[in-house]
């Protein structure tokens, strides 16, 4: 495989989880972008969303994308909505493989801690509306889709059976 390899799909569904098991079993090194914008920023993604709003945050994304995209050897973990600007996603898609890992929005909602999370406060039925939106954009913009496993380990092997 070259360039670089790259995770989307929504909040929740393991993409820094998978991207680590993933950047150990290739030696690569892991990039996660929500991560590297809260170095950056200094705060986290729900204090950046209060206090410069969503579209500096993306702002910020698309800043990333496009310094990410320029290296190679990388898996990315991108944000849940970084792949809906072209301009986030484009140069990604440029530099490697887009897996779009797809779990059921009901079990992230049931499952997956939404403490802090900026959508995760909005309610179960903004949550499963806003996943109904992303999810044709994540397929459209993915080479592949993965399901998640039963865990993280068998979720990485099932991406490493995908790009084989």
């Amino acid at each position: 495989m070259r360039g670089n390899l790259i995770l989307i799909g929504m909040m929740g569904c393991g993409k820094s989880t998978v991207g680590g098991l993933l950047a150990r079993r290739l030696g690569w090194e892991l990039a996660d972008t929500d991560s590297l914008i809260e170095a950056r920023e200094g705060c986290s993604i729900p204090a950046l969303f209060a206090q410069r709003g969503e579209g500096y945050f993306r702002d910020c994304e698309r800043q990333v994308s496009e310094e990410l995209s320029r290296r190679t050897g990388l898996v990315i973990a991108c944000g849940g909505g970084l792949p809906l600007r072209e301009d986030c996603i484009g140069p990604l898609r440029e530099s490697g493989t887009i897996i779009f890992l797809h779990r059921p929005p009901e079990e992230i909602y049931d499952k997956v801690s939404m403490a802090g999370r900026p959508l995760g406060q909005q309610g179960r039925e903004a949550f499963l509306a806003r996943y109904a939106q992303r999810e044709p954009v994540y397929q459209a913009c993915a080479h592949h889709q993965v399901e998640v496993q039963a865990t993280p380990e068998e979720t990485a092997a099932r991406i490493l059976e995908v790009l084989t």
